[in-house]
């Protein structure tokens, strides 16, 4: 494994740059689709639930949009995106003509698909509070959270998008890794309805403790779980982040 420079940031502006030319694609669906889930399942299926402990189920429900939509930001742009300018439009290719090495490339793609974790977490974030939907100051570390959960999801990502053979095999990733995650991590109901050795397993999976983190700055309640969490989303990253590095300079030497 060889470490990335600072040159990394010239591929992190790039990627920005491109995003901003073409926001308008982007911007509607990842402001929309949020409002809509947390309305439809906030307040159409929170009227059958009803109450959580002492706070409403869209209450309960806001925190884990913004922990699974920031999930979805990263895995996305670190997938297909990143797939794309590798494959089909050969931009890491002619990057790696200029002083970028691999390590940079992949640096920046992380740390861009973190980024738009971070800005997806702001948007959410602004529209739960134009509902009243925000209890505690604590909830502006929020976006924070979504941008370290951002590096950790979008090293997962590329590090599938370093070893996939076609666009196909996607499906495996987003069917069997991210779509249960989104179901059973904690976002739509306690993890305290399983039963309890489901409730240790899920902790394996990366969106229980952004979840959990989530929702606990979002509430203001500081217990030790979130520590626990904390800790492991780093461990993930760091892990993720570090076998990245080589899994992609393997893709893209061979």
């Amino acid at each position: 494994m060889r470490p990335f420079s600072w040159r990394f940031f010239r591929l992190w502006q790039r990627d920005r740059d491109v995003f901003f030319r073409l926001w308008h694609s982007e911007g509607a669906g990842a402001i929309i689709e949020p409002i809509l889930v947390l309305l439809a399942f906030g307040m159409g299926m929170g009227a059958f639930v009803g109450d959580i402990g002492d706070q409403r189920y869209i209450e309960f429900l806001a925190p884990g949009i913004i922990a699974a939509y920031a999930m979805f930001a990263a895995s996305f742009e670190c997938t297909y995106g990143s797939y794309f300018r590798m494959e089909h439009h050969y931009t890491f290719d002619a990057i790696l003509a200029t002083p970028l090495n691999v390590e940079d490339i992949t640096a920046g793609e992380i740390f861009w698909g973190a980024t738009r974790a971070f800005m997806t977490g702001c948007i959410i974030l602004a529209i739960a509070a134009a509902f009243q939907l925000v209890p505690s100051f604590w909830a502006l570390l929020i976006p924070l959270v979504a941008a370290l959960s951002g590096v950790m999801f979008a090293s997962i990502a590329l590090f599938f998008t370093s070893i996939v053979p076609s666009i196909y095999t996607f499906n495996f990733f987003f069917t069997l890794f991210i779509t249960p995650m989104f179901l059973l991590s904690g976002v739509f109901f306690p993890l305290t309805e399983f039963p309890k050795i489901v409730q240790t397993l899920s902790w394996i999976a990366p969106l229980t403790p952004v979840a959990h983190l989530t929702r606990g700055l979002f509430q203001g309640e500081f217990r030790p779980e979130m520590l626990m969490a904390l800790g492991i989303m780093v461990a993930w990253a760091i892990v993720f982040f570090s076998i990245t590095l080589v899994t992609m300079r393997r893709r893209l030497t061979k």
